[in-house]
């Protein structure tokens, strides 16, 4: 797996390519994925770290919606990384549905049952969790309470049927990674709920 060095390296390229929030954003996951891994007992936080620097970087492709997934395990793909590949597919679907991603479906038929047939076939382990919860809870300037990064999100690609069982789903993921590191999640994080001050408008 690339090491947090190497996966820096390939982020500030994919920054060059394509500059942007998304950077900034992909930092914050890695920060507090690696913070939360680091009080858990089975976890390796440096691994947790890359991934959530490289969770959303097909993002380097341009701005594209359901494609920056599928961008994101091809380029993971071809660098050999199938671990941090399958993290680009699987970040966004704390549901294993497919009909349950927020914004535009800009892909191919054919690239679309590739994702379906993807999700319905793996079986998560704590780091594809974990990385689902550090996108529900950061911001490019760092953590916030989930709540307000929903609403974020709900701001900008408004509320389809499934929003409140994909909230319910995130919430969920925070109570397991709150009963993993024996505390409340927010407490190991800084700034939470300065962060959480800030209007979204």
């Amino acid at each position: 797996m690339l090491t947090p060095k190497e996966a820096e390296k390939e982020l500030e390229l994919g920054a060059g390519l394509m500059p942007g929030p998304w950077v900034q954003h992909s930092k914050s996951v890695a920060v507090n994925a690696r913070m939360i891994a680091e009080h858990t007992d089975c976890m390796d936080s440096e691994r947790a770290y890359s991934m959530g620097l490289m969770h959303d970087i097909g993002r380097r492709e341009g701005v594209k919606a359901i494609m920056h997934i599928i961008d994101g395990y091809r380029y993971m793909t071809k660098l050999h990384q199938p671990e941090i590949a399958r993290i680009c597919l699987t970040h966004s679907f704390p549901i294993q549905n497919i009909n349950t991603f927020i914004g535009k479906y800009d892909c191919s038929e054919e690239e679309k049952n590739f994702l379906e047939h993807y999700l319905s076939a793996v079986v998560y382990d704590d780091y594809d969790r974990l990385i689902q919860l550090c996108d529900a809870i950061s911001l490019p300037n760092g953590a916030c309470i989930m709540e307000k990064r929903l609403v974020d999100v709900a701001l900008r690609h408004g509320l389809p049927s499934f929003t409140l069982d994909k909230w319910k789903a995130f919430m969920n993921l925070k109570k397991y990674f709150d009963e993993l590191c024996h505390c409340n999640i927010y407490s190991l994080l800084p700034n939470v709920m300065e962060n959480s001050y800030e209007s979204l408008i």
